[in-house]
């Protein structure tokens, strides 16, 4: 288990030098963002790895400043007095938390109230903040930014749906390309007259146009906003989906309509209370399931992805050195915590090294969770020893990580609970492992397995020096080859965790003593 399997300064490698420890990361590792919007407003202050920040503090409060404007052009009045007294709580929070300045953000609503600059002022002269007035386009681009925090290197379409307008912008390769901004928000399809006929031809009337500016679209879209997330509850309440994460979740056109379908079918009270969504956000819903029926109709993406990720992400990216963008946010967030909660910091590399044997054949999306659960493979030693295994699993099925399907988190966490427990029946993967395939599953366990091992042999780099497994899988020959100085650590119970590893793939032993 010695060496370095990466240069500590090469920032391509997989365990290059980790970015939160520059400067300019440093400088990013609390950020207070404000953003108001036509129906919420809210504070996120960003915390730790700065590639893939944790929540430090979220509050939302649902303002609906844009109700009604449609009808009179200006703030809806009890919004705008709730908005303001938010933000002098916002404030005093941030002075509390010593942040630096907030950025702070005004989309459709104020930038379309005939009281916007009032709006501005009042804020100003009450709270000491200067709110920057964005457009449709920059929101647009924003939002995409927002996106590409949590999936470098995407291809597809952003659709950001707001209270009074939805925007759309193009990603690739780790760019923004083409955006728009539309009406298309519910606060005002909701205050549209012609009932739901002269709804619907309008919504398609505008989509057209938005078409027509875009272009083909066939690759993946990804919806941010809370009325989305809204859906995305319902959809997964309708399919009875087990792992109630939002983020990265994944739809299609049929799920779409039958989801649609379904809204239409149910008492929109029952659902909202079985669902856990808002009075104020299940009101809009009606309005935003017609809009995506009608999304993903015109621009047939080859399928879809909620983000959690948007606009206050997209704020956060904006101040990112090109550096750190371009860093894997998972790797760096795993590197964080190891760093921060591990009992013996940058062990997780020698453990990738020892494992990687085992993994020849895997592909680099394999190979990443693979490195992820090495890094990860000790954060939890706190936990009491009888719930450890169910708490690393925990951790790594719902901790806010960047840039994993759900299907791998599932796979991280069982390798993880498997890194502290031989056995899964009974605990909380049994309620998951419809997400995970059965190959999956086996790869999972036998990494778990290997890391449970692996983490017996603390040693120093000169002692680990020749210390390796070697896996034959045609002749099912699991090897172990001790050094003379890392033998002693070959104990009784390394021994048992050897060949629980090779019971898991079917393996025979060979331990060899090296001279």
């Amino acid at each position: 288990m010695d060496g370095t399997i990466d240069s500590d300064h090469d920032p391509s490698a997989p365990f290059g030098r980790p970015l939160f420890a520059d400067p300019q990361a440093r400088a990013l590792s609390r950020v207070g963002v404000i953003d108001i919007g036509s129906n919420s407003v809210r504070l996120v202050v960003f915390d730790g790895a700065a590639r893939s920040p944790a929540y430090f503090y979220n509050e939302k409060l649902m303002c609906a400043l844009g109700a009604g404007m449609s009808e009179t052009g200006r703030l809806n009045p009890e919004g705008r007095h709730r908005a303001l007294q938010a933000l002098k709580r916002f404030q005093a929070l941030a002075q509390g938390m010593n942040l630096p300045p907030l950025s702070v953000v005004a989309t459709a609503a104020v930038r379309e109230a005939e009281d916007g600059p009032d709006f501005l002022e009042d804020v100003l002269r009450e709270t000491g903040l200067r709110i920057w007035v964005i457009g449709g386009d920059e929101e647009a681009r924003l939002s995409a930014q927002g996106v590409l925090l949590g999936w470098p290197g995407s291809y597809g379409l952003v659709c950001d749906i707001g209270g009074s307008s939805m925007e759309l912008a193009e990603i690739s390769g780790g760019r923004v390309g083409r955006r728009i901004s539309s009406n298309l928000g519910p606060l005002k399809l909701r205050d549209l007259k012609g009932g739901q006929k002269g709804r619907d031809q309008y919504i398609k009337d505008v989509m057209a146009k938005l078409a027509t500016h875009m272009g083909p679209q066939r690759d993946r879209l990804f919806l941010v906003g809370g009325s989305w997330r809204a859906i995305a509850r319902i959809d997964m309440h309708r399919r009875n989906y087990p792992l109630h994460v939002l983020h990265e979740y994944r739809m299609d056109k049929k799920a779409v309509n039958q989801t649609v379908k379904f809204i239409k079918s149910c008492d929109l009270e029952e659902l909202r209370q079985a669902c856990g969504v808002s009075n104020a956000r299940m009101e809009l819903v009606p309005y935003a399931v017609d809009v995506l029926k009608r999304l993903v109709q015109t621009f047939k993406p080859k399928d879809i992805a909620i983000s959690s990720y948007g606009i206050r992400e997209g704020l956060l990216y904006e101040q990112m050195p090109q550096e750190l963008r371009d860093r894997d946010p998972l790797i760096e967030a795993c590197r964080f915590a190891e760093a921060k909660d591990a009992r013996l910091p940058g062990f997780g590399k020698k453990l990738f090294r020892f494992v990687t044997p085992l993994f020849s054949g895997a592909d680099p999306a394999r190979m990443r969770l693979i490195k992820a659960a090495c890094l990860l493979h000790d954060v939890s030693w706190r936990a009491h020893p009888d719930y450890r295994a169910e708490t690393c699993f925990d951790n790594a099925t719902r901790a806010n990580l960047g840039g994993l399907k759900h299907a791998e988190r599932v796979f991280l966490g069982l390798a993880l609970l498997h890194r502290y427990k031989n056995k899964r029946e009974g605990t909380r993967f049994e309620e998951l492992e419809g997400l995970l395939s059965e190959r999956a599953t086996q790869e999972a366990e036998v990494l778990g397995k290997a890391l449970r091992f692996g983490s017996m042999l603390w040693m120093s780099d000169a002692s680990a020096d020749g210390t390796a497994l070697e896996w034959r899988p045609r002749k099912k020959l699991l090897r172990l080859k001790l050094t003379r100085a890392s033998a002693p650590l070959y104990g009784e119970v390394a021994e048992a965790r050897f060949l629980s590893l090779a019971t898991s793939l079917g393996a025979q032993t060979e331990v060899v003593h090296q001279r």
